[in-house]
């Protein structure tokens, strides 16, 4: 029995986004930028798929820019504004962000850039108060992650984005993992930027995109031909932008059903895992990602020296035919405690104990009560029965 459930680090490409890459490999395989009919038919597809994409966060077509993924998006919304000044300013983002967030922002800071990183609470949520008492004169950026990949946190983005506009400062959402998952609604929110992922909302792997406010003005990362309304130069990559196009446009027509039906299957294992005093639920139960568990080993002391980890749990569910992970998939080679978790307050030995369990499209009750049967097996033989007890 092969039970995948690791759908935030990726998602299988749905049948229908492959059938469009199918199409335009076969007949849309034109330069985009040629103005031939080969060109065209190339540049049709590119523009169907950014009125897909668009539509399904309610935003003006010409607001979005394709980029090669989640990572390229986040870094361009932060040194594409950063590279608007010719003095280090001041920006703010959270404890939590990805890494893609993160790793840029710390090069700015070495550059001279004054940062802030907002403390979470304990479920890894901001205070849009700190928001408001960390915004300087000289802040010209604000980036808050969405839903946090690792615990499954959703961010009060409204309140922080009116914030920011209350101060004339900028608003950048990493919504890689939340895109396609939950609604959203970029006009209503208020966001200035914000980053999305094909491969997270069964879209192909390698497109993302970086919806850009109208009127916002920002410096590209790459200069050459001024593709992408000159925010991302380079030959496009169609075929996948046109699954893309079809995978965002089928995740929000199918939204509604398959919230409900996985915030149910959530719950279910949730409930099912409540009497494993082992697993401590992480992350915000209430504002959660539909999809998304994600829990820390409670081990006894006695055996707090012994290497079970998040990873070892991993290994032992993958050689059940079950597929999780330890904390973010960016991260999976590395045995260090997850950031994720110290900054929401846990100590460095429980913080190598997150693990975290992702349902998708395929998830079926029958492996909701495999899969919590199979670990609480596997926790069983690791760990002494007393602790069960």
């Amino acid at each position: 029995m092969q039970i995948y459930l690791d759908h935030s680090a990726t998602t299988p490409t749905r049948a229908e986004a492959i059938d469009t890459m199918h199409q335009v490999l076969m007949s849309g395989w034109g330069n985009p930028s040629s103005i031939h009919q080969w060109g065209e038919r190339a540049s049709t597809a590119i523009e169907q798929a950014r009125f897909q994409v668009a539509a399904s966060i309610n935003a003006n077509p010409d607001a979005i820019a394709f980029t090669s993924g989640g990572t390229e998006a986040n870094n361009q919304a932060i040194m594409g504004v950063a590279n608007l000044y010719d003095t280090p300013q001041h920006l703010i983002i959270s404890s939590v962000e990805h890494s893609s967030i993160s790793a840029p922002v710390r090069w700015l800071e070495h550059q001279g850039w004054q940062v802030t990183r907002l403390a979470v609470d304990q479920s890894g949520r901001v205070d849009p108060d700190d928001l408001d008492l960390a915004i300087r004169p000289n802040t010209v950026l604000v980036s808050i992650i969405y839903g946090q990949s690792e615990v499954g946190t959703i961010q009060p983005i409204a309140e922080l984005a009116a914030i920011c506009h209350k101060y004339q400062v900028y608003f950048h959402t990493d919504a890689v993992q939340a895109a396609g998952r939950i609604a959203i609604d970029v006009q209503q929110l208020g966001i200035d930027l914000l980053s999305i992922s094909s491969h997270k909302l069964y879209g192909p792997q390698g497109t993302g995109a970086l919806y850009i406010r109208p009127g916002l003005e920002i410096i590209p990362l790459l200069a050459g031909g001024g593709q992408e309304m000159g925010q991302r130069s380079g030959t496009q990559a169609v075929p996948q932008i046109a699954g893309f196009g079809v995978a965002a446009e089928l995740a929000s027509d199918e939204l509604v059903t398959e919230n409900i039906r996985l915030i149910g299957l959530r719950d279910r294992l949730f409930t099912l895992l409540a009497d494993c005093p082992t697993l401590i639920p992480t992350g915000n139960l209430l504002h959660r990602l539909p999809h998304h568990l994600s829990f820390c080993l409670n081990l006894p002391r006695s055996h707090q020296s012994e290497p079970i980890t998040g990873k070892t749990i991993v290994r032992h569910l993958n050689l059940a035919g079950i597929g999780i992970s330890a904390g973010a998939a960016c991260a999976s080679g590395k045995l260090t405690p997850s950031p994720i978790l110290v900054a929401m307050g846990y100590s460095q030995t429980d913080a190598v104990g997150g693990i975290r369990i992702t349902l998708g499209k395929s998830t079926t009750a029958a492996d909701i009560d495999w899969t919590a049967m199979v670990l609480k097996q596997i926790l069983d033989q690791l760990i002494p029965k007393l602790v069960h007890a």
